[in-house]
């Protein structure tokens, strides 16, 4: 979900820049990295998690 709207965030700001509004695009960029790196943060919490849980047979 929340790569989904890094992912938003930055198509926006790609248009943005595209037309010319210069603070719009810096804006919705930097909420476009910070939305990616919390992604990838609670990917990482995640991933560790479900390796420390192991398997059960």
């Amino acid at each position: 979900m929340l790569l989904r709207w890094a992912i938003a965030f930055l198509i926006i700001a790609l248009i943005a820049a595209f037309f010319g509004f210069g603070g719009i695009a810096a804006s919705a960029a930097g909420i476009a990295k910070i939305l990616f790196f919390v992604f990838l943060i609670i990917f990482a919490i995640t991933l560790v998690a479900s390796l420390m849980q192991g398997r059960s047979i």
